[in-house]
């Protein structure tokens, strides 16, 4: 069967199950654009590239499937490129198709020419240029098995026109076989039944878990050994929603071996726990800066096992005991299955101790803040997004304070519950993203938590929800300033707040409005409930624009390179 080279793509896109794809079109896809009506593929257009990799980052994120995106060549390409390095630090699994100029005028500097392949060669986790039409079916074959195997990541398929336009005949491959690509799945079982006797010799153990869990869905064999073993657990940022918070959605009922987020901002108890521990047990986790504070500090007493997909990841940053290179899930399932051969004797006793340390670190410092005046908290409206949305929502958040208040306030129990920007902290994501998130997940509430300074990175992309009929709830944290920033400022910089001041932002209502959304302001405590309501009700696209306390800090925070046990408090 001969085809062109835009109908193999979606051909191949089609075995591949993709059902959406996120894109802007332009000259060098111009034929890709042309076949795609013949296709029942939905296609989402953006208002700016940089938003179709972000939501295609959501939709992957939300679903656990590849996300796609489709830009054309040259400021299409590179429009993408902060999305692809925000997929690549949170090992997001997503396929980039990108347009190029003829092969023949590639290096001439022709129009809207660029190397897109070089220039992302270091945010891939793999990255083609398509010269040959023959070669199209075998690269966006292993494109989707790279992005989606192993360690998941971005991969970037650049496609020259005259490939495009090309005609051969089409062979799908049905196995992918990459010479030096073999992502080691099974564990090493001997080194799984010396992390099991470390465990059992250990008195003060933690589980510190990431966003691997999420990735290899391993939540439900998480809780599931944390329970076996009477086990506290902490999460990072990325982690949130592997691990039950509460015993149920939308109440405060917390797990009782849940200590909430460690690192610069996380709970006073997570900290504490794992700079005690006598065995930090790490699970799909990369002991990022932002988690161990300064290194050698970072549980110092403890032996350390940890367990990831990725073998460059294992004593990249802390140095481990007793490294496993292995999927999450499979790996914990073996794991239970030794302990539920043989369980601990005397394990109540042998914790006692332990868990009562825990709680009196968790009455000794709790997560707090006090709504008192007429001055709205952020945390308060956090809470309350909690609270009215009962705990069942997808959240996705912009970055800075309004990420950190989220993390803290908003209880997940869920995996894929919460869609953020980890690594690389990229504002002017979460709303795209959230657009993606609700594609992805028709079914559900969408809200993307954002700051006044961060939603308006790509506030262009709510004509992309309006005209899609996408009811994404936007709940903005407006400070008037770049909050963060303006924190450490205020803690390091003797309040010199240089350019961090918002006080010059648009009516966020009107804004909403001549968009064709709906905007919705709430400047005093007892208008954020009702504003909330109103917008959970609204099946439309919405803006709730929340006028906070303007100092407000992000607590408890660990100052740059101190340890984690050294936190401001207030």
């Amino acid at each position: 069967m001969k085809l062109t080279g835009a109908q193999i793509f979606f051909e191949c896109l089609k075995r591949e199950g993709v059902d959406v794809i996120f894109g802007y079109p332009g000259g060098a896809v111009l034929d890709i654009y042309h076949e795609m009506s013949n296709h029942n593929i939905k296609h989402i257009l953006v208002r700016h590239e940089q938003g179709a990799a972000h939501a295609a980052d959501g939709y992957a994120r939300a679903s656990g499937k590849v996300g796609v995106c489709l830009v054309t060549s040259g400021p299409g390409a590179t429009n993408t490129v902060t999305g692809i390095a925000t997929a690549y630090m949170d090992s997001v699994p997503m396929v980039v198709f990108t347009g190029q100029v003829p092969t023949h005028l590639i290096g001439n500097d022709a129009f809207q020419e660029v190397d897109i392949t070089g220039i992302t060669r270091p945010c891939t986790k793999h990255n083609y240029l398509v010269k040959d039409v023959r070669d199209l079916a075998r690269v966006i074959r292993e494109a989707f098995y790279l992005a989606r195997s192993g360690r998941p990541g971005p991969v970037l398929v650049d496609l020259p026109k005259n490939v495009i336009q090309a005609v051969t005949n089409f062979v799908y491959p049905e196995t992918v076989n990459l010479r030096g690509y073999r992502p080691t799945i099974e564990p090493h079982k001997g080194q799984v039944k010396r992390a099991a006797q470390a465990i059992r010799k250990a008195k003060r153990p933690v589980i510190y878990a990431g966003g691997g869990v999420i990735h290899s869905g391993a939540s439900e064999e998480l809780r599931k050994l944390a329970e076996i073993l009477q086990i506290p657990v902490t999460t990072t940022l990325m982690g949130l929603g592997g691990f039950p918070a509460t015993l149920k959605k939308g109440t405060k009922e917390f797990h009782p071996l849940w200590m909430g987020m460690l690192g610069m901002h996380g709970t006073y108890c997570a900290n504490m726990a794992v700079s005690n521990c006598d065995l930090l047990f790490a699970i799909g986790a990369r002991f990022d800066d932002r988690v161990t504070g300064k290194v050698e500090a970072f549980a110092p007493n403890a032996t350390i096992i940890h367990i990831d997909v990725d073998p460059t990841s294992i004593s990249k940053n802390v140095i481990v005991d007793i490294p496993i290179v292995g999927d999450c899930k499979r790996t914990l399932q073996y794991l239970i299955s030794l302990f539920e051969e043989e369980p601990i004797h005397e394990l109540k006793e042998k914790r006692r101790s332990w868990l009562e340390q825990i709680d009196e670190w968790k009455r000794a410092h709790p997560l707090t803040y006090k709504q008192e005046g007429n001055v709205i908290k952020p945390q308060f409206v956090v809470e309350k997004l909690y609270e009215l949305s009962k705990g069942d929502a997808v959240i996705t958040t912009e970055v800075g304070q309004n990420q950190m208040w989220t993390a803290q306030f908003y209880h997940f129990n869920e995996p894929r519950t919460l869609i953020t920007s980890g690594g690389l902290g990229t504002m002017g994501y979460g709303f795209p993203a959230a657009i993606g998130a609700q594609v992805a997940r028709p079914d559900k509430l969408v809200i993307d938590i954002a700051g006044d300074g961060s939603i308006q990175m790509n506030i262009q992309e709510l004509v992309t929800a309006v005209c899609n009929e996408l009811p994404v709830k936007i709940a903005i944290l407006n400070n008037g300033y770049l909050g963060m920033v303006r924190q450490w400022q205020e803690l390091f910089y003797n309040k010199n707040y240089c350019q961090t001041c918002l006080s010059a932002s648009p009516d966020f209502v009107k804004l909403a409005e001549a968009y064709g959304a709906v905007g919705l302001k709430a400047v005093t405590p007892e208008e954020v409930e009702p504003v909330i309501k109103r917008a959970l009700e609204t099946p439309k696209t919405v803006i709730m624009e929340f006028v906070v306390d303007k100092e407000e800090g992000v607590y408890p925070m660990v100052p740059a390179g101190k340890p984690i046990n050294e936190m401001l408090l207030v």
